[in-house]
């Protein structure tokens, strides 16, 4: 074929009569007009977006911790157990002796001479218990007393003293004397250690009946939807490209539908993770649950109610330096609690920094936290621990297991503030009382209820509607995606827990 001068072509490009790669029908970007061809009408098209972000989805930390059971009410309650020893803080706030008997007073309102207080609190103490006092403030003055007698608010002494006693009328061991400290208006701790009786007296009068905690949350229902139009289905709906296996292209909108879908599934953690209660603390209505949003209590609210908050981990001092001494203090909190032995970690990368100077601070200098974990939380495998991205460490009588959180991180979600330093979550489980199995039923200490029942699955909903796509129930020139759940997220025993806050 000659060479062709003028018409819709360069004069030195002569097009093949076939499919084929020649010098000739070279197409160049860097010559005049074959440059605004090639660049407007040839693209070199990607198939796929460019991952900037990573991995964008956060859901799993439930998943990881917790379990879902279906539920069928609008309401679930749980009952968590109290503490078995009879102890008060704070609430014997005076010890007066009297000059005749010789008797303490203690009582737990000042405002009052004697026992008499009409407005205080019952106390489970009864005759002939012995009960060590202590100073509130430093608690290193301590008495030992036999208890003589109990009084009810109108001053009388009772016989059962479980029932109405507010306050007690005791003798102390080995004085008659009040030590400096625990006089007066000084206020007092106290807790039951025993009892004693004289020879041929009768039994303890009275019985102290165990009392429960009893908890609820409220199912919430969390919805979304994805929509297109038909015509820009019947767009451009394919994006062709060669690739080795012989496939090709993908649906542009249906590519949508599912960043729709994985935005939802993050939504079902995200809501169980930050949900808050409507009212008020004190359970006053606002203007907001006034309009039927009753809101749900989430992870984060249940910690800061019933758990442990701690502020400003490490603080400004030294890597690892303070961040031991801190770590301590929640560990001396942990004994007083359940001390639960195998605790999991949830952190941000700052707070995790901090949690890898104090380790490499203990190690001596080296990091070296997964040589001292024993790992039974992970069959005691540390390869199983890694792969699922922890790191073992053991203080006291405790193991951790720590992980980045990427929702403490991502700079769209928590990664925005610097309120939430991190987690700490009890492995296992407990054992509750459940209101409608009427048994003692054993659970993770976190775990997500969702309505469900024989006809009906509110778990994770999904269904098309419209005339678009498939669907063929309506007459909107659409296709609408939509997505519902309807769960709530249930902490138990959360004084277990210990909320990791900014300072």
């Amino acid at each position: 074929m000659g060479l062709i001068q003028g018409g819709s072509f360069p004069a030195s490009i002569v097009p093949a009569q076939k499919r084929m790669a020649l010098s000739t029908n070279f197409l160049e970007f860097n010559t005049g007009s074959g440059k605004d061809f090639a660049q407007q009408y040839l693209p070199e098209l990607y198939e796929a977006e460019v991952e900037r972000y990573g991995n964008r989805t956060l859901s799993g930390f439930l998943r990881m911790v917790g379990a879902e059971m279906p539920m069928t009410s609008d309401q679930v309650i749980w009952s968590e157990q109290n503490r078995l020893h009879i102890a008060y803080k704070g609430l014997a706030e005076a010890l007066d002796k009297d000059t005749t008997t010789k008797q303490i007073f203690v009582r737990p309102d000042i405002s009052n001479a004697g026992p008499n207080n009409s407005a205080a609190t019952n106390m489970a103490v009864r005759k002939g218990q012995t009960v060590l006092l202590s100073d509130e403030a430093t608690g290193l003055i301590t008495l030992k007393v036999h208890v003589t007698n109990v009084v009810d608010s109108s001053g009388n002494v009772v016989g059962d003293g479980a029932a109405d006693a507010v306050a007690f009328n005791c003798l102390p061991y080995g004085t008659d004397d009040i030590p400096n400290g625990l006089s007066g208006t000084t206020g007092v701790n106290l807790f039951v250690y025993g009892a004693e009786f004289k020879k041929g007296t009768d039994g303890m009068q009275g019985s102290i009946e165990p009392q429960f905690t009893q908890f609820s949350n409220r199912p919430i229902i969390i919805k979304d939807k994805y929509e297109i139009n038909g015509s820009d289905t019947a767009q451009i709906g394919w994006v062709e490209v060669a690739t080795e296996d012989g496939t090709s292209g993908y649906l542009w909108y249906l590519k949508a539908e599912s960043e729709t879908r994985l935005r939802f599934e993050d939504y079902l953690e995200m809501a169980m993770v930050e949900g808050e209660d409507a009212k008020t603390s004190t359970g006053t209505a606002t203007n907001l649950s006034t309009s039927d949003i009753l809101g749900t209590e989430g992870m984060f609210a249940a910690i800061e109610a019933r758990g442990n908050v701690y502020s400003g981990f490490a603080g400004a001092a030294a890597p690892g330096n303070g961040a031991l001494g801190d770590f301590d203090e929640i560990l001396k909190n942990l004994d007083k609690q359940g001390a639960i032995e195998e605790n999991m970690l949830f952190l941000s990368r700052a707070t995790a920094l901090d949690f890898d100077d104090m380790i490499a601070a203990m190690a001596g200098g080296g990091y070296a936290s997964t040589a001292s974990a024993s790992y039974g939380l992970f069959d005691n495998e540390a390869e199983m621990a890694l792969n699922f991205g922890f790191s073992g460490f053991r203080r006291g009588s405790y193991d951790f297991y720590k992980t980045d959180w990427k929702y403490l991180n991502d700079a769209s979600t928590r990664g925005m503030d610097k309120a939430i330093d991190g987690v700490l979550v009890p492995a296992g489980t407990s054992t509750v009382y459940d209101q409608m199995l009427g048994s003692n039923i054993r659970r993770p200490f976190l775990h997500v209820r969702y309505r469900a029942s024989e006809t009906e699955d509110r778990r994770f909903k999904n269904w098309i509607t419209g005339s678009v796509g498939g669907a063929y129930t309506s007459s909107l020139d659409a296709m609408q995606v939509h997505f519902l759940s309807e769960r709530c997220l249930v902490t138990q025993a959360a004084n277990n827990f210990v909320l990791f806050k900014g300072a």
